[in-house]
């Protein structure tokens, strides 16, 4: 076959479209080198946008060809990615090279396609992404010895600190003479990744928050008692009927959606000179991703019942794990709820998600003293903060939003007969 029917071949891989107004993205990753087999519909990139990680699908089955930007490019919709060899199979590294070592021993570089190999796997420092790179870094780890639980067996952040807290604890205690040893070949490094398009949008869209809104949190603290009494004696339950577990999202998120009804500024916006008000409620959640924190959104969660409320989250949370939210899941949102509490954050003052108007920080449950019916006794206490825009929510308001929360957290029935 000569090369014009080699070019005929290959299928080009371009950037596909991303959502509606994003034009542009960064190569985070690629998932694929030249000369891996790829199947159909197989990852072969990684592209970070404004809002979410989207991994490029190879459009046909066959051979990785040559990648047409780098990581760390800026790609137009449309662009040319890459290019993939239809119907080629992937070259024999290690089988190819025994024979030829046989054959004539004065060819010794024969054994070179070991590295090689070595290099396009996922453990090779080369197939991590820059933020894991940087934590095997800073543990002084090896890749190769981290169990990767990621799509396709990759590491993960998480995987790098389970490696690192059991390194640590498996440690056996310095020698005496380490610590003169240890001056001399120590060394301060320093390394400069790049920030992602996720990470760079954050950055701006808070910063913008901030300079844009007037911006004022308010505190109040509640008693989680019935709720986790009603957790603990119905989680077997509900878990059995709905096939989610039973969390404090959705209370929390039921609960606000009933104050967001008695107290309509807190769901509303500024548009111009115009205060916009939402006769529905479309809750953002913050949840954790590898690239950072992603925030998609409940569309009508006034409508939704807790064990619907739970399945979305849970949903939400896997797929923001495997980098598979979508788009037009992040758009919107009335009110956002940021739970800083599963991180073990005892208070903060949240900052709004423009364009709205007010964001609720939850945070961890601890046990406190308190004083009810004139005795001190031990509850189970977590503050809420309330940050709100002070342009169209008053203080009142932004503490009667808290207080129905509050009695809505420490009396669940009040949810069931929407009181």
């Amino acid at each position: 076959m000569d090369r014009a029917e080699e070019m005929e071949m290959a299928t080009e891989v371009l950037v596909p479209v991303l959502g509606e107004s994003i034009s542009e993205a960064t190569l985070g990753e690629w998932l694929k080198q030249p000369g891996d087999a790829v199947a159909v519909d197989e990852p072969i990139a990684s592209l970070e946008t404004d809002k979410v990680s989207v991994e490029v699908p190879s459009p046909v089955a066959g051979v990785m060809g040559d990648h047409a930007v780098k990581v760390g490019d800026t790609v137009q919709v449309g662009a040319l990615l890459a290019t993939v060899d239809a119907g080629g199979s992937a070259p024999a590294k290690t089988e190819a090279a025994a024979p030829a070592a046989t054959a004539a021993p004065a060819a010794a570089p024969a054994p070179a396609a070991a590295p090689a190999a070595a290099d396009e796997s996922s453990d090779s420092p080369a197939a991590l992404s820059p933020s894991v790179r940087r934590a095997v870094l800073e543990h002084g780890l090896d890749p190769a010895t981290i169990k990767g639980t990621g799509k396709d067996g990759r590491i993960t952040k998480e995987d790098v600190a389970a490696a690192a807290a059991a390194n640590k604890s498996s440690a056996p205690a310095p020698a005496a003479a380490a610590p003169a040893a240890a001056p001399a070949g120590s060394a301060r490094k320093e390394e400069r990744v790049k920030m992602t398009r996720l990470r760079q949008t954050i950055a701006k869209r808070l910063k913008e928050a901030q300079n844009t809104a007037a911006m004022l949190t308010t505190f109040n603290d509640v008693d989680m008692t019935a709720v986790i009494e009603a957790r603990a004696k119905y989680k077997d339950l509900f878990e059995k009927k709905h096939g989610v577990r039973l969390g404090f999202m959705g209370f929390f998120v039921k609960a606000a959606t009933m104050a967001l009804k008695d107290i309509p500024s807190v769901n509303a916006s500024i548009e111009g000179d115009e205060i916009v008000y939402h006769d529905y409620a479309d809750i953002s959640v913050a949840v954790s991703a590898p690239n950072g924190l992603v925030v998609p959104v409940i569309r009508d969660a006034q409508d939704l019942t807790v064990a619907g409320i739970e399945k979305t989250i849970g949903d939400f949370g896997k797929r923001a794990k495997d980098g598979t939210l979508k788009m037009d899941e992040m758009k919107g949102g009335t009110f956002t709820i940021s739970n800083g509490g599963v991180f073990g954050s005892l208070m903060s003052t949240p900052i709004i998600n423009p364009p709205q108007s007010a964001v609720l920080g939850l945070h961890r449950i601890e046990e406190r003293p308190v004083v009810v019916d004139g005795q001190i006794v031990i509850r189970p206490m977590m503050y809420l903060a309330l940050s709100y825009d002070h342009r169209i929510i008053d203080g009142r308001e932004a503490v009667t939003f808290l207080v129905a929360l509050k009695n809505a957290i420490q009396d669940p029935t009040r949810i069931l007969i929407d009181l």
